[in-house]
This record gives C-alpha cells, structure tokens and sequence, in this order.
C-alpha cells in the first residue's frame, strides 16, 4: 500500500471517528430534550420518584457517612503538619469548612452516587432494554422516558444536595474530632475562626453544584441504559460508561462551576 492510500485510510478513520462523536452527542441532546418535555407532563409520578430517592439518598447515606468521616479527619491531620511550622494550626478549621462546602462535599458525593447509582440506573434500564421490557410499556401506552428516565433523574437531582449536606456536616465533625482531641487544638478558638470566616454562599456554592451534578448523573446513567445493545455484554458496557462519563462530568463540570459561582455568590 502506498504512502497516499495509507494517508487517506487514516484521515477517513479519523473523520468516522469525528462522525460518531458528533452523532452520539446529537443522540444524548435528543434524549435530554426528551426528558425535559416528560418531567413536565402528567401524569406525574411522584411514588416513583420517593422510590428513586430512597434508593440514591437514604441508601448512600452509610458510604457518604464513611468518605465525610475520613476525608475531614485525613485533611486536617495534613493541614494541621504544614500549618504547625508557621504557628496558623488554629486556622485549620476554617480551611477544612471551606474546602469542604465548596469542593470536597459536592464532588466527592457526586462521585460516589455516579460509582454507585449510575451504574445501577444504567444495569437496570439496560437490562430492561435487552429483554424488551421496555417496548412493552411502551405497547401499554407508558411513556418509557416519563416512565423510568424522569424519575431517576429528579431523584439525583434532589437527593445529591441532601448528600452533600450530610457530607458537610460529618466531615466537619471528623476534622473536629481530630483537631480538638487529637491535635489539642483549643475548641473554641477553633470553631470561633470557623464563624470569622465562613459565609453562607460558600455554602450555597456547594449545594448548587451537588444538584447540577445530580442532574447530569442522573441524565447519563440513564441515556446509557436506554442505548444498550448487544445483551448481557452490552449491559456491562453501558454501567460501564455510565460510571466512567458520570465522574469524568463530576470532574469537568466542577471547574466551570467554580468559575461561574465565584463571580455571582
């Protein structure tokens, strides 16, 4: 083969890959759209809803309760060995409160429920997709998308800033734990620097970003699961790159966040 045909070989692979990305995005815009419309037509599903929720939130809360835990305790014990060579370890509270409202709490919640519930939202839609499950609501006359989409979203949406609160407050509770009893701080000059510096946009800014990733959880989890095919290996595919899509977003979305909120709050 010559060097012209090795060329154009590549630069045709290179634009079906092109090609694809830009069909998959219109395909995933297509599918936002559609649950948008559904969210706001009745019937409205609120059982199914409460269910979604109880599974994403109340379900999460013994994860979420173990990664506040330690992330706190972990973080002051390493602010604390860089602080106490400057004499400002009473400055530890303020900083792990901070980094926790407006970074830690949010993401790190986000990206346990995309391990968590994003898979299962795509292994559980996908696996009614393969069966055909899905083709019979839709024979019943059920919307599929109002059905089984909607739901899960919303549920994300609403359970991750409830998440990320309980994050808040645990994780400040092991740092406390850790820098009162542990370090020997003074607990009032402590907690006293903590009220000096904090403000309630900072946690607002935390809160917010927990729902916008809830809601992009919960629209990839399922986009993946209504686009399996293939079986049982298309099922662990699409878990697959719902987790993996889910917390790359987490990630992504974050630092465009901070950026926007920063200037408004």
């Amino acid at each position: 083969m010559d060097v012209k045909a090795i060329a154009v070989s590549k630069v045709e692979g290179l634009g079906e890959k092109v090609l694809g990305y830009i069909n998959g995005l219109g395909d995933f815009t297509n599918f936002t759209m559609k649950t948008v419309f559904w969210t706001f037509k009745p019937p409205y599903r609120v059982h199914l809803l409460f269910d979604q929720m109880v599974f994403m939130g109340n379900k999460s809360v013994f994860i979420i309760f173990l990664t506040s835990g330690f992330t706190g305790a972990v973080f002051a014990m390493q602010i604390y060995l860089g602080m106490k060579a400057i004499n400002a370890d009473s400055f530890i509270g303020p900083i792990v409160t901070i980094a926790l409202s407006k970074e830690l709490a949010p993401v790190l919640s986000g990206l346990v429920v995309a391990g968590r519930c994003g898979a299962a939202m795509a292994a559980q839609i996908g696996s009614m997709k393969v069966t055909e499950q899905i083709d019979a609501l839709e024979v019943m006359g059920i919307n599929s998308y109002q059905y089984l989409a909607v739901p899960r979203i919303l549920g994300a949406m609403l359970s991750l800033p409830l998440l990320s609160g309980i994050f808040l407050l645990i994780g400040y509770g092991g740092s406390w734990l850790v820098g009162v009893k542990v370090l020997q701080i003074d607990e009032i000059l402590y907690t006293q620097k903590i009220s000096d510096f904090m403000r309630l946009g900072m946690v607002a800014e935390g809160l917010i970003k927990a729902a916008v990733f809830g809601y992009l959880i919960g629209i990839i989890g399922t986009y993946h699961g209504f686009n399996v095919t293939g079986g049982a290996e298309g099922v662990g595919k699409g878990t697959n790159m719902a987790v993996v899509w889910g917390m790359i977003t987490v990630l992504v979305v974050d630092f465009f966040l901070t950026s926007f909120l920063a200037k408004i709050l």
